[in-house]
């Protein structure tokens, strides 16, 4: 059922509501190709009803720019359509903040806050159509955009996609980037594989029949033989590896057999290989050993008639459904099965999604746990203890929940921290002792030499902080301690006077080795003897104390004293 299709049979749905309320609210915008605005909504909406998501993603994906690019304001929208569509929209607003500046080792933080932020997997959902959307119609942006969204789009959210399962919106998201990222290469790539392709399409769809004879021989019905292509970024990749020899790519197009069960896809599999002998080494169970996303599917390459290498993949409709949708697929399987979804728990979307390892489980247990379950186990939680918050050039840190602006400076680089004296997070002047959230934006004021307070290993979370603030101090102790520290020592000498008196007192200093920086003569306080006050770079008690020994030893000296300066 298309999207015109559902409000026409549902005047009065949810959807057609935030149909109608989209469409006045964007009335007057045009895209930056010249067409009507609400165009670019309607056709996530289309996205999302394709996806058998749930009728409030479908909603908030109409309504999913209309806080950010109308005057309809947030309480607004709340009055509306309510809580849960307005958390959606709200989600998808935070993510449109994200930039992509190809910060190298930072685009795995960048993909877990996109997690982080929206709370809910429907979030990801909208977003994901949002961004296939406005792939398609890149071409009207500048070029220096064009290649940014791309890069995005190829780093970003094809890797989330792919990650969900999303095989086929990963591999055309990919698609639509390729040419904006190598336009050169595309050109010749589709040069290329042009005719390949049609030649190989050609040559499989002369084996259909045939295939099809065998398989309803062994009492197999396959609900569907069908070819895929394979993907130009995914080609290009792949002919990387093989040195451009295209001869060497077996599943450029390939052969797709759809059966009812699992039994079938085994036999399936052994009928294909009475036919067509495999080649060794060439068969994959992602069966009974699923890819980390949880893709299922059996692979074989076969060698066919004419000698020419063929990879057929076997599965059943299910697997097909969630590796061309992944998690969203299932909805697809809960709805068949319970009707509708439960409303008052549909925003809780994802119990645990450790990030690979654990979707995969989460996608095995899937199929026994009942409805409720189902819908309560896709609410997002698994970066609870986490933060992630954004710097003005768009960088990501990855900081512990509680953190503060000192941890968020120090985690960008130590001398930032140090010389912290202020933060802005949002544009809001904030004190060093905030606690940051999930989507911040975080600007650290610095002052050149300043140096950290003793009052910040109160509040700070990051072992990282604790270290440099502690070293820091530790610095300026030493230094403190360096500058009042003594570095030269005056002695005082008191001694009859006699000729030569001076030579033998600079004789003991020159012996050893020790300069004098300054001799002053006096009389002492009952004028009875004259004193020799003699400064040197000396500060070693005991280099001191033997200097001293061997100044008593002169003829006629009487007392010596000393005093550190």
């Amino acid at each position: 059922m298309t999207l015109n299709e559902f409000i026409k049979a549902e005047p009065e749905s949810l959807t057609a509501r935030a149909y109608n309320f989209a469409k006045k609210a964007h009335a007057s915008q045009k895209r930056k190709s010249g067409e009507p605005y609400f165009n670019h909504v309607a056709e996530v909406a289309k996205t999302l009803l394709d996806w058998k998501l749930d009728e409030s993603s479908v909603a908030a994906g109409l309504l999913h720019d209309v806080v950010e690019d109308t005057l309809v304001t947030p309480e607004e929208l709340r009055q509306a359509f309510g809580e849960e569509i307005t958390f959606l929209v709200d989600g998808v607003t935070k993510l449109g903040r994200i930039k992509y500046r190809g910060t190298a080792g930072k685009v795995e933080n960048l993909r877990k806050m996109i997690f982080a932020l929206s709370e809910d997997l429907r979030v990801v959902f909208i977003k994901l159509a949002d961004r296939l959307h406005n792939m398609k119609t890149l071409s009207a942006l500048p070029p220096v955009k064009q290649k940014r969204i791309a890069m995005e789009t190829e780093e970003i959210y094809a890797p989330i996609a792919y990650r969900l399962g999303m095989q086929s919106l990963a591999g055309e998201l990919r698609d639509l980037a390729f040419p904006y990222l190598y336009p050169r290469e595309s050109r010749e790539l589709q040069s290329m594989a042009g005719a390949e392709y049609g030649a190989r399409e050609k040559y499989l769809r002369n084996l259909k029949p045939q295939l099809e004879e065998h398989l309803a021989h062994h009492a197999i019905s396959p609900q569907m033989i069908d070819f895929r292509a394979k993907r130009l970024s995914s080609l290009y990749q792949k002919l990387l590896r093989y040195n451009a020899d295209l001869e060497k790519i077996y599943d450029l197009v390939a052969m797709r057999i759809i059966v009812e069960t699992i039994e079938e896809c085994y036999a399936a599999l052994g009928v294909v290989h009475q036919l067509w002998p495999p080649l060794p080494g060439r068969i994959k169970d992602f069966i009974a050993m699923p890819k980390p996303n949880g893709y299922r599917s059996l692979h074989t390459t076969v060698i066919g008639p004419e000698e020419k290498f063929v990879e057929i993949q076997i599965r059943t409709r299910q697997m097909h459904e969630e590796n061309e949708y992944g998690i969203a697929a299932h909805w697809i399987y809960e709805q068949v099965r319970t009707g509708k979804a439960d409303p008052k728990t549909t925003r809780e979307l994802t119990k645990e999604i450790e990030w690979v390892q654990q979707l995969r489980r989460w996608q095995e247990k899937f199929r026994e746990v009942d409805s409720e379950e189902f819908l309560d186990s896709m609410k997002i939680d698994f970066f609870r203890d986490r933060i992630f918050a954004i710097t003005p050039h768009g960088d990501v840190m990855d900081l512990p929940a509680g953190a503060t602006p000192v941890d968020f400076a120090y985690q960008i680089h130590s001398d930032i921290g140090n010389s912290c004296v202020g933060a802005k997070v949002n544009d809001k002047f904030t004190p060093l002792d905030y606690e940051l959230h999930s989507g911040d934006m975080v600007h650290i004021l610095t002052q050149k030499g300043k140096k950290p307070s003793e009052d910040w290993l109160e509040f700070v979370k990051t072992a990282t902080a604790h270290a440099h603030i502690k070293a820091a101090l530790k610095d300026k102790d030493r230094r403190l301690q360096s500058r009042h520290a003594p570095r030269f020592t005056e002695f005082k000498i008191v001694a009859k006077d006699r000729v030569g008196l001076i030579k033998d007192v600079s004789g003991v200093f020159a012996k050893s080795h020790v300069n004098i920086t300054g001799i002053h003569t006096g009389k002492s306080p009952s004028g009875n003897f004259p004193v020799v006050r003699i400064q040197c770079p000396v500060t070693d008690k005991k280099q001191i104390e033997r200097l001293m020994l061997k100044l008593k030893r002169l003829k006629e000296v009487k007392e010596v004293g000393y005093q550190l300066t």
